[in-house]
C-alpha cells in the first residue's frame, strides 16, 4: 500500500516507519525540516517536508494515499495541529473507504478496573480537548481508526522511566507517583507498530482501537522492582501534583486497566507481554 505517516522521527512513529518498510509498503513520511527530511529517506521512505497545519497542502498528500496515519504530537499547539489534520482527512478521505488512523491514548477513559471501547470517556485536563476532535472524526464519511496506545514502553524510553529512573529520597529510596497503588496499563512499542498497521490495512479495525498489552501492573510493584535495596517512598497526590505539574500528574495518577480484546480479535497477538518482565531484565543488567 501506498501509506502516508506523520510522526516518523518520533518515538512511536519511527518504529512504525521501520515495520511498514521492513512489510513492504510505501510510505511517504511527513517532516518539517531538511534534516528529519535526510533520516527517513535512510529508513526508507520518501520525505514529503511542509505543514501539517496547512489543510490543503495535507488533504493533497492524503489524496495520493491509499491510507494514512497521524502520529505527529508538538510539544505545543498538538490540539489546533489535530483538528487542522481531521479537517484534512475529512476533505480527502470522507466516502473514499480510505483508512485515515488517528492517535489517541488510555487516559482517555479516566480511572476505570475494566476500559473497552465502549466504556465512555472520562478524560483528565491534559487530553480533554481530544475527545470531541475524535467524536468530529468518528462521526464523519471517513473509514477511520482512532488507535489508543497504553503507556508505552520498550526500546530504552517512554514513560516507564518515570517510575524506574524517578527522583528519590535523600535517602536514596525510589519516590512513587502518588502511593503507587495505582494501575498502568501497558503496550510495547514494537507490538504496537505491529497494531498500527493492522489498524491501517484490516478492512475490520475501524472505530476506538485499544492498544494494550492486557497486563496492567501497579506502579508500586514496577518501582519495587527497579529501586534496589533502597527501596520505594509514597507521596501524597498533592505532591505528585507540585513535583510533577498538576495536569500530566492527574493523568499519571490515574488507576486504568485494560484488557485489547479487540485488538486481539483482527489477530494481533503481542510479543511482548508484561512490562515486569522488562524491568526484571534492565534491574538484573544493572
Amino acid at each position: 500500500m501506498r501509506i502516508l505517516l506523520t510522526g516518523s522521527t518520533g518515538y512511536i512513529g519511527s518504529v512504525l516507519l521501520e515495520r511498514l518498510v521492513a512489510s513492504g509498503h510505501e510510505v511517504t513520511a511527513v517532516v518539517r525540516t531538511p534534516e528529519a527530511a535526510a533520516r527517513v529517506v535512510a529508513a526508507g521512505a520518501r520525505a514529503a517536508e511542509g505543514d501539517l497545519a496547512d489543510t490543503a497542502w495535507f488533504a493533497g498528500l492524503l489524496a495520493d494515499a491509499d491510507a494514512a496515519a497521524h502520529l505527529a504530537a508538538p510539544a505545543e499547539g498538538v490540539a489546533a495541529l489535530n483538528e487542522a489534520v481531521v479537517d484534512a482527512a475529512i476533505d480527502a478521505y470522507a466516502s473514499t473507504g480510505r483508512r485515515f488512523v488517528l492517535t489517541s491514548g488510555i487516559w482517555l477513559w479516566g480511572s476505570a478496573s475494566d476500559i473497552t471501547e465502549e466504556t465512555p470517556p472520562r478524560a483528565p485536563e491534559l487530553v480533554a480537548w481530544r475527545v470531541p476532535v475524535e467524536e468530529r472524526l468518528l462521526a464523519s464519511d471517513v473509514d477511520a481508526t482512532v488507535l489508543a496506545p497504553a503507556v508505552v514502553y520498550g526500546r530504552g524510553t517512554g514513560l516507564l522511566g518515570l517510575i524506574t529512573d524517578g527522583a528519590r529520597t535523600p535517602e536514596g529510596a525510589l519516590r512513587l507517583i502518588g502511593d503507587g497503588e495505582q494501575h498502568w496499563s501497558w503496550v510495547h512499542v514494537e507490538d504496537l507498530a505491529v497494531l498500527y498497521e493492522l489498524a491501517l490495512t484490516h478492512p475490520a479495525a475501524s472505530g476506538r482501537l485499544i492498544a494494550s498489552d492486557g497486563a496492567p501492573a501497579r506502579v508500586r510493584e514496577i518501582a519495587e522492582r527497579a529501586a534496589g535495596d533502597a527501596g520505594v517512598a509514597a507521596e501524597g497526590a498533592g505532591a505528585s501534583r507540585e513535583r510533577l505539574g498538576a495536569a500530566f500528574a492527574d493523568a499519571l495518577l490515574l488507576d486504568q486497566r485494560a484488557g485489547g480484546e479487540r485488538a486481539r480479535s483482527l489477530g494481533w497477538t503481542p510479543v511482548h507481554t508484561s512490562v515486569l518482565d522488562e524491568v526484571a531484565v534492565a534491574a538484573s543488567v544493572s
